[in-house]
């Protein structure tokens, strides 16, 4: 039994030890391609651009829908070849405010409608797809709320795609209004720069499949009808769309060097349903195309296998659960792991270089962002519950609800926004389970001396009393709007 035990611990550090030898493969690609120059930005006339279609999906968004209609409305591209949709399903003042923005700027000329939906169907993908119907552009650039795109966006965005007809869409890479907000916001700064600099480098230059953000980048409309349009099956309908559009056979174009900044939710409850809503996601778009992916014609063996470990990432978030749900018997009955477990725990230590590779490549003070990290890593053990009935909600259930990401920006006044208020439900009684079992656990290695069981043990309970605590911490904040 003790044996069996034992076994087991090491088979699932072995999973785990998979998953980090998939990041471990993004970094190497990562550094034989960083050097390879960014496709010069093709010559466009005048004459010559095509007519472009913005759309905004938002749904309550009064804090930040001013700001990012005007920051659309200042993109430069012809007047008369520019249409702006603001796709809104809200239940708020928001539709009095988009309305009264947009009638300022139509008698300025400009092509800008706000299409409200009463009862909205499908979400943020039924918005995009409606929208679709009622468009005229030819390409279809996409802005969530919260972002502010630079005026020249389009003119460093359309060319590649108006210069290469196998080109489906051009992603930019996210800024961020607000890092230096907090800690938390911090940490997310350090996962979203690896991931936008490091993993979409890797992906996009090796010729294996990545994904589209949501937000921040420029469609070609005839790349979504030929890959089946926006589908509403999945909360995660970048990521589908995206990907079945290269299962179709078009291309998609990372530009590293065109940034678009947004907000980081300010606070742990909004970050761990942005978590919840992309885990959900990512298992749901796993079960739908998994099999179309391996069994595709068009696509080789290893930009299967990476897809595959790309569209399954969530997994690790139970395997870490997992782990410590068995660090305990394992100290108690087992505390000698077999050799191959530490040289699988080796693995495991090779993943934060990708956070350092990202804050090296785009800040100068670099050295001094990373003094994050400590942070994301507890951030990732603190989630691991959450993000583990995210996936099972994904691989058990169809579509769902696209719960939005609250944000909203610091300059709003205290006294207009609405109390945050905290449920005690089975995500916040779950953290504090796991973060009392987690204490126990490291307790019962320090006795014993197990020392390769105590880091695991101790980063998931320092993780479980960050998000608990600044959960508590964070309850009635005037944060969140109604």
């Amino acid at each position: 039994m003790i044996k069996l035990l034992a076994n087991f611990y090491t088979i699932v550090l072995g999973i785990l030890a998979l998953y980090a030898l998939h990041i471990t493969i993004l970094i190497v690609l990562y550094l034989r391609h960083k050097r390879e120059p960014i496709p010069p930005l093709p010559s466009l006339p005048e004459s010559a651009m095509p007519s472009v279609t913005v759309q905004v999906p938002l749904r309550n968004e009064q804090y930040v829908v001013k700001r990012v209609i005007q920051a659309i409305a200042a993109l430069e591209w012809p007047q008369e070849k520019l249409e702006i949709q603001i796709l809104d399903d809200s239940s708020d003042e928001t539709t009095a405010l988009a309305k009264l923005e947009a009638a300022k700027l139509q008698t300025q000329g400009l092509d800008i409608k706000v299409l409200h939906r009463t009862k909205p169907q499908g979400h943020k993908a039924g918005a995009l797809a409606k929208g679709l119907q009622k468009t005229k552009g030819e390409f279809i650039a996409i802005f969530d709320a919260d972002f502010c795109p630079a005026p020249d966006f389009l003119k460093r965005t359309v060319p590649h795609l108006a210069a290469n007809p196998q080109l489906g869409m051009v992603q930019a890479r996210w800024g961020h209004l607000n890092a230096r907000a907090s800690a938390i916001t911090q940490a997310q700064a350090l996962l979203l720069d690896a991931h936008f600099t490091v993993e979409h480098i890797a992906r996009n230059r090796s010729n294996l499949l990545m994904n589209f953000n949501g937000t921040a980048g420029v469609w070609r409309r005839k790349a979504i009808e030929t890959s089946g349009g926006w589908q509403s099956d999945t909360v995660a309908e970048d990521l589908d769309l995206s990907y079945r559009a290269q299962l179709q056979g078009w291309k998609i174009l990372y530009l590293p060097n065109v940034v678009a900044n947004a907000e980081l939710p300010p606070l742990i409850t909004a970050f761990k349903q942005q978590q919840y809503r992309w885990a959900k996601g990512a298992a749901q778009v796993f079960r739908k195309l998994i099999k179309p992916i391996l069994t595709s014609p068009k696509l080789n063996v290893a930009q299967k296998l990476m897809a595959s470990l790309h569209l399954s990432a969530y997994i690790t978030q139970p395997l870490f659960l997992l782990m410590l749900i068995l660090t305990l018997p394992v100290i108690l009955y087992s505390p000698s792991l077999p050799n191959l477990a530490a040289i699988l725990g080796t693995l495991l230590m090779i993943p934060p270089l990708l956070y350092i590779l990202g804050q090296v490549e785009l800040y100068n003070d670099w050295p001094k962002r990373i003094l994050s990290y400590p942070v994301v890593m507890l951030l990732g053990m603190g989630i691991s519950w959450n993000n583990t009935l995210a996936l099972i909600d994904g691989l058990t259930h169809w579509g769902g609800p696209f719960v939005r990401t609250p944000k909203v920006p610091a300059h709003v006044k205290k006294s207009e926004r609405q109390p945050h208020t905290i449920k005690w439900d089975r995500k916040i009684l779950g953290d504090l389970c796991l973060g009392i079992y987690a204490s126990v656990a490291f307790w019962q290695a320090l006795n014993i001396g197990a020392e390769n069981l105590m880091p695991l043990t101790a980063i998931y309970a320092g993780g479980e009393a960050l998000v608990l605590w600044t959960t508590l911490a964070q309850a009635n904040l005037p944060q969140y709007p109604k």
